[in-house]
């Protein structure tokens, strides 16, 4: 058996350890909480100066199939929405004449004809603030793409009170009140990140997703299901299409000096359907087992 003044002194390097223990973890997070550790920020690379051969791509989004049934919106909880938004329909699929509206088109990484990387240059965002209004409780656009650091303005022109929840991975989110009236909320995002989910928590409805990008090669399909990408730099690019029910579709395009290259996309709703059939089956088999365990 150890002597006393043996434990005595077992027990003082114990609490000496527990306590290096506790400043250190201390210290980590005083600076997690201080400092935005989320990564580097889009500010690296060679500064693009455009040469005028840019091009252009152009296209459109078709839908295949039977389009499904437009969905209404009960309003009814708040009757500032109701009355301002009577014939409100959701906007998670809309389907005009066979195109499809909403879809995010974006270049998402390809080289120049020179062979630089589009990773390698620094491009400045617009001076101007891409808009995000709430209007018939409905977010105006449903879809948004904006560049880096580019200030995003969230306004409020419904007659009620509405709360802007905004929920990143890569940048910093915000859950933030706005009534009737209220000063715009600004806000930047300084990295790169596909697919911020936007919420209202006063009603559950309302929902949008912002695109943040590094590059100013993006477009959304409008209800032709047109979409542009402008001021392409000649090169060969990986070209992606977004959209929040039928996911992404990803195609190579080769842009000339000064051509403007049409790229169509089409989704096949019945093969969507069927791929959300297969996972309805496969949900019971999944879900089950983990209930028991409670």
């Amino acid at each position: 058996m150890p002597s006393v003044s043996l434990r005595r002194l077992l027990a003082l390097l114990v609490t000496i350890s527990l306590l290096s223990l506790a400043v250190a973890c201390g210290s980590d997070d005083d600076e997690v909480e201080d400092d935005d550790t989320r990564g580097p920020t889009e500010t690296a690379g060679t500064a693009f100066k455009p040469s005028g051969n840019e091009g252009a791509i152009t296209g459109t989004v078709a839908f295949t199939g039977a389009a499904p049934a437009a969905r209404s919106i009960s309003m009814d909880a708040d009757p500032a929405c109701s009355s301002a938004n009577p014939n409100a329909q959701a906007e998670d699929v809309v389907v005009h004449d066979g195109k499809l509206q909403n879809v995010f088109v974006y270049v998402k990484d390809g080289k120049t004809a020179e062979g630089k990387s589009l990773a390698t240059f620094k491009f400045d965002p617009p001076a101007p603030e891409a808009v995000l209004d709430q209007q018939g409780c409905q977010y105006r656009p449903h879809v948004l793409g904006i560049m880096s650091t580019q200030k995003l303005k969230v306004t409020n022109s419904d007659h009620t009170t509405h709360n802007v929840n905004v929920q990143p991975k890569s940048n910093q989110g915000f859950n933030q009140a706005q009534s009737q009236g209220a000063p715009p909320i600004t806000k930047d995002f300084p990295r790169a990140e596909v697919v911020i989910p936007i919420k209202c928590n006063q009603h559950p409805w309302m929902k949008s997703y912002l695109n943040v990008m590094r590059t100013p090669f993006f477009g959304l399909s409008g209800a032709d299901g047109k979409f542009e990408i402008k001021n392409l730099p000649p090169g060969t690019y990986n070209v992606v299409a977004w959209h929040e029910k039928f996911g992404e579709k990803t195609m190579s395009v080769t842009v000339a000096a000064k051509e403007t290259k049409t790229q169509d996309f089409a989704y096949d709703g019945a093969a969507a359907r069927a791929g959300a059939r297969r996972s309805l089956e496969v949900l019971p088999a999944i879900e089950f087992p983990m209930i028991s365990h409670h």
